[in-house]
């Protein structure tokens, strides 16, 4: 019997369109848009993994210099943790052009205490929670790795009598201080261009940040985790794809430069040998 042209593209029309047995089913959030707090931009996604009893969770915070960024995931990047039996979380937080430091940090911390409440109902293990993220996301990731725990046990809040310690975290293109003054030293004036530098404190340029610098360096010191760095802290792995020259040779190789990793990575080691 002969099949017609316009009857084989039916048929085969038809069979492209049934998908695979095997093929993934489309990943979503196991909870979207969870808030976490009382501002907008206090929510996250929450995929939880597979496996006999608690997960451990690795928590994403996304980069983009405190000033924009979005914790969208592409399922490449939660389906092999959640394959290993590993939670997966993403997070929002407010941005420095309306809320500068220590808004962005502080949220971030306070996801992670969210977190833990939900601990049992979630099926986490909340001594096992990492952190990952890039240049802002992975500063924000290593002040909270490095920092002494921000629990409040007398606090009327229950989120915030939870603990912000995490047990590891893994980043790339990092930075360990954004204090101008020190940076600077380290890098080169060029990484003073790059906005993150003076919106983290609220000013609008880098010359006012400067200007005003006695107002802010508080702020700069506090949330520069080279800062927080004892030699007693958990694991850290950092990355960085820019090259080593110096000085920096514009913002956005300034602000995501090796020299970051180097001097904390100097600094862990000296603190280690002292306390040994």
């Amino acid at each position: 019997m002969k099949t017609s042209k316009a009857v084989l593209l039916v048929l085969l029309a038809v069979t492209c369109a049934v998908p695979a047995a095997d093929a993934p089913q489309k990943l979503v959030p196991t909870h979207a848009d969870v808030a976490y707090g009382p501002h907008a931009m206090n929510v996250l996604d929450f995929w939880q993994a597979e496996g006999a009893g608690p997960r451990p969770l690795l928590v994403y915070i996304h980069g983009g210099g405190w000033i924009g960024g979005d914790k969208k995931r592409k399922e490449a990047h939660v389906r092999p943790f959640l394959a290993k039996g590993i939670s997966y979380a993403a997070v929002n937080y407010r941005l420095t052009g309306k809320s500068p430091l220590p808004a962005p940090v502080h949220d971030a911390a306070r996801a992670i205490q969210f977190i833990r409440t939900n601990a049992t109902e979630w099926n986490i293990n909340p001594k096992r929670i990492a952190l990952t993220g890039g240049s802002a996301g992975a500063c924000t990731s290593m002040w909270l790795l490095l920092h002494d725990d921000l629990a409040d046990p007398n606090s009327n809040d229950p989120v915030l009598q939870e603990s912000t310690r995490v047990s590891a975290a893994a980043v790339a293109g990092g930075q360990t201080s954004i204090d101008p003054k020190v940076i600077e030293g380290w890098l080169g004036p060029n990484v003073l261009k790059h906005r993150m530098i003076c919106m983290a404190v609220g000013e609008k340029n880098i010359a006012d940040a400067l200007q005003n610098y006695e107002k802010h360096q508080a702020l700069y010191k506090e949330f520069s985790p080279y800062n927080h760095l004892d030699g007693e802290d958990p694991p850290l792995f950092m990355t960085y794809g820019s090259n080593m020259t110096l000085p920096s040779e514009n913002a956005g190789h300034g602000i995501h430069h090796p020299v970051y990793g180097v001097k904390g990575s100097v600094k862990s080691s000296m603190k280690t040998m002292k306390r040994d």
